[in-house]
């Protein structure tokens, strides 16, 4: 391995109150791939900021390798004081770094230069930041949640861009899909401390469950020793003895030793509030359009949402998810088309900004609506403070101003508000935002058991794949074909993700030219049914896949012959690539039959 290029060694950090890092370490070499994970407030944007230069420990070693070159992503840019977007990027380069690179990205990035920093919409302003750390190419990069505010072909071409760099990274993200794709050693930042494992995110999650119940036994086994060595002590005058005090001195080091172990943080308890029974009708959609201007926001959309369905919206910032979603809800009048929706529906929703927090109420006014300290859940009543700590927050948190909460703090609060009131139909617009992987995971599982419907914006991949049995994506001139399952179904639905990938190498191709599948046929209750080309491949594809078989097994036969690779090499060579492209097209094959197979069953099932 690499000497490293970046050291933290014994790093301890408080705020004033419980130590945040008791010996906190991080080490980084040369190209190295690593991501740091942990909690809403386990410190890691601190630790990150650390190895910045930008926060000073209480005690603690930090090693630069002369001559490396670090930049660093806040998670909250600050443009102020830059006349223009290509000012504050060009701001970032060093005598040296190639100025034609900063406007490359930003133009790769959908920005002009020319705006006003102070105009830039939050994905805007996370793609000039963006743009001035990727410019100077430096030796370490330290990013700190990249794809916030970032739509999904900015993320996929985010994915693309550290990939293919040079630079060692060092990430914090909530997005597993980034993080799986790019990681490759995960430091897990718990109770103070960090573990290290020289593998990337995807091996993360069980390792952690192992460590974690390890140390409960380990902290069973200790607290029964001490229960024994408490009872003996118990027992009378022979604890007193001279030559039992070395025993009496060994069980108050075991308690020093229980009293010094921080055990793992609580988890969230996620519950909801379960409303009515809705009808099996929510939400009946026909010829809906809606324009600004010249410019068609949704044109002759038709859905049929029914009873515990999970709808899930997709498409690039701008495109429209939101008025979308308000349209099928009913807070937003269409220009044509009409909306019908179910009986007895009760809905939530939870908004994308969090603008619905006024930040000078308090936590726990937000939650009781400033009506005693009571908070109504699934009919009944519980003390504001409880209810709190199922979402991690401290009693003494209960008069805390919403202003100065994290934006993950503020995420958790928005979900314990909505939660609380009873409902059958959740509109979620973004509700991944900002939240740690333990708090997204248990929301996947509420999510799961939850009786109701769901309404869904995101651009977290992962998530939608856990979560969605339909997709709605955004296409051009206001299309929005539905495809059955999550966003990986969706592409491979779509049959043509490697003219998405190409179309998608920046924000700028957002929208990418298909052929359109709002069109799809429908019966007279606007049951979707397969089209005919979906018809026709479903028909050919098994043919095909059976010919690739036969050319594979061939070929396979072709490579096996004795003295074959010494009598012909060129032969060997063509051969074994063959069989390589052969084993690629039937793999396709293979997925994409698969696929409409299963659409075509969901189909018949409606």
């Amino acid at each position: 391995m690499a000497p490293p290029i970046l050291i933290l060694r014994d790093v301890h950090l408080s705020f004033g109150g419980a130590a945040l890092l008791e010996g906190a370490e991080l080490t980084v070499s040369a190209g190295e791939r690593l991501c740091l994970v942990g909690r809403n407030g386990s410190g890691k944007s601190t630790l990150l900021k650390i190895a910045a230069g930008q926060v000073q420990t209480e005690w603690g070693e930090r090693f630069v390798q002369p001559g490396t070159t670090i930049r660093y992503l806040p998670q909250e840019p600050d443009l102020a004081g830059y006349g223009t977007v290509l000012d504050y990027v060009a701001a970032g380069l060093a005598p040296g770094d190639d100025p034609h690179r900063a406007n490359h990205l930003l133009e790769r990035l959908d920005l002009s230069g020319t705006q006003d920093p102070a105009r830039l919409s939050g994905g805007e302003a996370r793609r000039a930041a963006l743009a001035r750390v990727l410019a100077p190419e430096p030796d370490i990069l330290l990013l700190d949640e990249p794809t916030n505010h970032l739509d999904l072909p900015a993320i996929e071409w985010l994915e693309r861009e550290l990939a293919g760099l040079r630079s060692a990274l060092v990430m914090i993200s909530h997005d597993r899909r980034f993080l799986e794709t790019l990681s490759r050693t995960t430091l897990w930042i718990d109770r103070g401390t960090t573990r290290r494992l020289d593998k990337g995110f995807a091996a993360f999650e069980s390792w952690r469950d192992d460590t974690l119940e390890q140390e409960a036994t380990e902290r069973h086994k200790l607290n029964r020793k001490i229960a024994a060595e408490t009872e003996w002590l118990h027992k009378g005058v022979t604890a007193r003895r001279k030559r039992n005090q070395g025993r009496l001195r060994a069980l108050q080091t075991l308690r020093g030793e229980r009293r010094a172990q921080r055990q793992a943080t609580g988890k969230v308890a996620l519950s909801i509030t379960e409303g009515k029974l809705a009808g099996k009708l929510i939400i009946e959609a026909k010829g809906l359009s809606k324009s600004y201007g010249a410019r068609a926001i949704v044109k002759d959309f038709d859905l049929r949402v029914q009873r515990g369905e999970r709808i899930g919206l997709v498409g690039p910032n701008g495109a429209g998810k939101t008025t979308l979603l308000r349209l099928l809800t009913g807070t937003l009048a269409p220009d044509a088309g009409r909306v019908r929706l179910g009986a007895n529906l009760q809905m939530i929703s939870l908004d994308q900004g969090r603008e619905s927090l006024d930040p000078a109420t308090t936590l726990s006014d937000v939650l009781t609506g400033g009506h005693g300290d009571t908070v109504s859940v699934a009919g009944a009543s519980r003390h504001v403070v409880s209810y709190m700590k199922d979402f991690l927050f401290l009693p003494e948190q209960a008069r805390t101003p919403v202003g100065v909460l994290s934006g993950g703090e503020r995420g958790r609060l928005m979900l314990a508000r909505a939660l609380a009131r009873p409902s059958n139909l959740l509109v979620l617009d973004e509700p991944t935002n900002d939240l740690d992987l333990e708090t997204l995971d248990l929301l996947q599982e509420m999510l799961a058991d939850y009786p109701g419907t769901v309404l869904l914006v995101s651009h977290d991949r992962d998530f939608l794949d856990r979560v969605v049995t339909a997709t709605i994506a955004a296409e051009d001139d206001g299309r929005w074909p539905v495809y059955a399952g999550g966003y990986s179904d969706m592409v491979a639905q779509r049959g043509d993700l490697d003219a998405t990938q190409s179309e998608t190498r920046s924000p700028k191709a957002a929208a990418p030219k298909r052929e359109s599948r709002q069109s799809s046929p429908r019966t007279g209750n606007g049951k979707r049914k397969l089209s005919f080309k979906e018809k026709h491949a479903l028909e050919a594809l098994p043919q095909r896949i059976g010919d690739l078989e036969s050319e594979a097994a061939k070929l396979r036969a072709q490579l096996a012959e004795p003295g074959l690779y010494a009598r012909d090499r060129g032969a060997f060579d063509a051969a074994a690539a063959a069989l390589g492209t052969a084993e690629t097209q039937l793999a396709a094959a293979e997925e994409e039959w698969l696929a409409l197979e299963l659409l075509r069953e969901e189909l018949e099932d409606r």
